[in-house]
């Protein structure tokens, strides 16, 4: 397999939605990832926006459903959207929903079968990276944004590098894994029974801790959510901000659901919240 692969090329709007596979000695495995370039002589910089993806997705549900490249397009934001996890037929896995390929919940796991390709973290923050800013010269200010599962991974990410990214927004974040059966039952199988391990991968405990630099951070969350009591809980996460004075915005959307659908309607009005801050 070559160094970066190009599976599919989209016009899309005024820029370029791409598709692409490369190996990954991270994970030890092939990945694929998405790619939206905004016009590249309107915009020779743009800033770039992660997204994560929730439990069971891959790169293709947000680029296919969300609806962001036209409000991308217009405000000049590249967009890289990674898979979930490590996939293939040596990669371990479950025949449940919520562990494996597809789930792989953004750490790095150190408990085996798990530990030899679950690095998501590591994945994301360093090899990817790295290939999308020598490969596409994406070197600009960077954005951090997730839904679900993705959600937590874009908090944590946010929260544990704040150098790094201007600010993070999330769709029905998992806040507090290490609290909910979703989180528990990663966490333990990824990272082990001791529960002293969970706190750098959850983020209420990250925002508890945190000195230092502030992001700011839009959460939407809708109140029609089935999973919203049992596994997100944006409220404690609100709480704790507003006990540290960090600049969190929690927005209770009425009648949303847990779908793409909620995300396509506000995705435009999280994007512009990224835009505002490249600034300041």
């Amino acid at each position: 397999m070559s160094a970066l692969e190009r599976l599919e090329e989209h016009r899309s709007f005024d820029g370029v939605q791409y598709k692409y596979r490369h190996y990954s000695k991270v994970v030890d495995c092939p990945m694929t990832f998405s790619l939206f370039l905004p016009d590249k002589e309107k915009f020779p910089e743009p800033p770039l926006l992660w997204w994560l993806s929730g439990l069971t997705c891959t790169d293709d549900n947000f680029t296919h459903k969300a609806g962001a490249q036209k409000a991308a397009s217009r405000l000049g934001i590249a967009m890289i959207m990674p898979d979930t996890s490590p996939r293939g037929e040596d990669i371990a896995d479950s025949e449940d929903y919520d562990l494996g390929q597809g789930a792989g919940f953004y750490v790095n796991a150190t408990e085996e079968p798990w530990a030899s390709h679950y690095r998501m973290y590591d994945y994301i923050l360093e090899e990817l990276t790295e290939l999308v800013r020598s490969e596409f010269d994406l070197t600009g200010p960077e954005f951090i944004s997730g839904h679900s599962m993705g959600g937590h991974g874009a908090l944590v990410l946010g929260l544990k590098n704040p150098n790094r990214f201007k600010s993070i927004t999330a769709f029905a974040p998992i806040v507090n894994p290490s609290q909910v059966p979703w989180g528990v039952k990663a966490f333990t199988n990824y990272l082990g029974e001791h529960k002293e391990a969970w706190a750098q991968w959850d983020a209420l405990e990250l925002l508890k801790q945190h000195s230092g630099k502030q992001l700011p951070i839009l959460i939407d969350q809708g109140d029609a959510d089935p999973f919203f009591n049992k596994e997100l809980k944006p409220k404690l996460f609100m709480e704790a901000a507003e006990e540290m004075d960090y600049p969190v915005t929690l927005r209770m959307q009425e009648g949303h659901d847990h779908s793409y659908y909620t995300i396509s309607t506000f995705i435009e009005e999280h994007l512009t919240f990224h835009m505002s801050f490249l600034s300041k």
